[in-house]
């Protein structure tokens, strides 16, 4: 359990350092990746850059998910990484994040399936690896729409989906970013590639386990090759059921998963976990740094962060909310809290409310 306010505990693995890559962290409590839908037609503000910039004391921050092209996009104000202009705004966050000590990864998040020809400009189809919707929704300012049945990309959609994942992450260095992180989790296409119910090919990306990796593997590969593996990491999330996946086989596809990315050697992979069993399982076959978001309740976070560090699961934790209203969270882990809860009715647009205004222990 979470010790109750004030209450003081060691936390000393909290507060080791860890290398990442070629970066040296301060601490291993990393921010996690949390969409905040503000960034009116897919551009980052000076809003955004306070934001993250409040919170650079994280040892690292993992933004929000970023489209990497137009057709990935899968939310409504989610900002992107493929056209001048935004690498451009989002230099004003690194900018800021830097400015306080930090260091920042941008999460590249291709939706897939999960997007709408109402946020795209030519009204086209979301792209997956099959034909099949996800029987989800998405929310438009107009009201709740149903995700289409997408359309089943050629191998042509896969390569070309490669060079704008390879894109995006050029942009972000040009941002200056300290490195991406490649979203293979949560339902969206990298996920719902790895997804025997969403990704039903018949070609060298369908079927049989070392398939249904193959476009993921072939990301990172490309990305890696382009920006530096020590520049890149990976999240999944095994056994999640978000966006209508269903996964039958998680236990063989995530060990075979790291089996292929370790020769590339990316700085690290990311687990949001839905199963202990299977991230145990990931962490016998990942020879490198692991980040884990452990599965645990509101009021479990920071005792459930200790205990995975101290069990040797991984070695370092993403923590979500708790970043989210609790911009100096570290100082605040070392007093024992109190914590700010954060406010739901403020997650997803607006302005800085349940944003930037968040109190430090020491405004109070």
């Amino acid at each position: 359990m979470q010790p109750p306010a004030h209450t003081v505990i060691d936390m000393d693995e909290l507060f080791e350092q860890v290398i990442v890559g070629k970066l040296t962290l301060p601490n291993r409590l990393v921010m996690a990746p949390m969409t905040r839908s503000r960034a009116n037609g897919g551009l980052v503000t000076e809003l955004t850059a306070e934001y993250y910039g409040q919170r650079a004391a994280a040892g690292l921050i993992i933004t929000e998910g970023t489209q990497p092209s137009v057709i990935g996009q899968g939310y409504i104000d989610t900002p992107g990484l493929h056209s001048p202009e935004q690498v451009e705004a989002w230099r004003r966050v690194t900018d800021a994040v830097h400015g306080g000590g930090g260091r920042i990864f941008a999460q590249l998040m291709h939706a897939g399936r999960i997007g709408h020809p109402c946020l795209y400009p030519d009204g086209a189809l979301p792209l997956a690896p099959s034909a099949i919707a996800s029987g989800g929704q998405i929310f438009t300012r107009e009201g709740k729409l149903d995700h289409p049945t997408p359309r089943a990309m050629t191998l042509a959609d896969i390569a070309a989906t490669v060079e704008d994942f390879v894109a995006a992450a050029r942009n972000a260095m040009a941002a200056g970013f300290d490195g991406v992180e490649l979203h293979a989790a949560n339902g969206y296409l990298l996920h719902q590639f790895l997804c025997g119910s969403t990704n039903v090919r018949s070609d060298s990306y369908g079927g049989p386990v070392e398939n249904r990796i193959r476009f993921a593997v072939e990301v990172v590969g490309a990305v890696a090759d382009a920006i530096g593996p020590e520049r890149v990491g990976v999240r999944i999330s095994p056994a999640n059921p978000a966006n209508g996946i269903r996964e039958h086989d998680s236990a063989e596809v995530y060990p075979a998963l790291m089996r292929a990315l370790a020769p590339f050697e990316p700085a690290y992979v990311h687990i949001m976990e839905f199963d202990r069993e299977i991230t145990e399982l990931v962490r016998a076959a990942w020879p490198g740094t692991l980040i884990l978001n452990p599965r645990a309740t509101a009021g479990e976070r920071i005792g459930s962060a200790v205990a995975v560090l101290r069990e040797g699961l991984c070695d370092a934790v993403s923590l979500g909310s708790l970043w989210l209203a609790n911009p100096d969270l570290p100082e605040r882990v070392k007093a024992g809290g109190p914590y700010n809860e954060p406010d739901p009715a403020f997650f997803y647009g607006g302005d800085h409310r349940g944003y930037t205004d968040y109190p430090t222990l020491e405004a109070g």
